[in-house]
């Protein structure tokens, strides 16, 4: 049998927190999980400390929740992002459409 890993997307007031990993076969569940939220803030923060592995699906993920934010003039930044997920967002060019702080 195969040993799957779920992920998980938690809603703490502003912050949202994401568990396990975030790739192409996890990352449309975190994203029905989130449009759940509600967010009475001007803006949260999504929390990475928890992910366990990622791919460009999680950039696809970073980025909807980006273009989300701002369609409800929101703000959100990403935090404690893993490094390889840094790394893939310079190597596709796109750091600077998605508002990260460095951990």
């Amino acid at each position: 049998m195969e040993n799957v890993t779920l992920s998980s997307i938690t809603q703490h007031t502003n912050t949202w927190s994401v568990a396990g990993p975030m790739v192409v076969d996890t990352v449309n569940k975190l994203l029905l999980e989130s449009a759940k939220f509600t967010n009475n803030e001007s803006a949260f923060e999504v929390n990475f400390s928890k992910v366990t592995d990622v791919d460009t699906a999680a950039l696809s993920l970073m980025m909807e929740w980006q273009r989300r934010a701002v369609a409800l003039n929101k703000k959100v930044v990403f935090t404690h992002l893993p490094a390889n997920l840094t790394s893939l967002a310079s190597l596709y060019g796109v750091t600077e459409f998605i508002p990260m702080v460095a951990s």
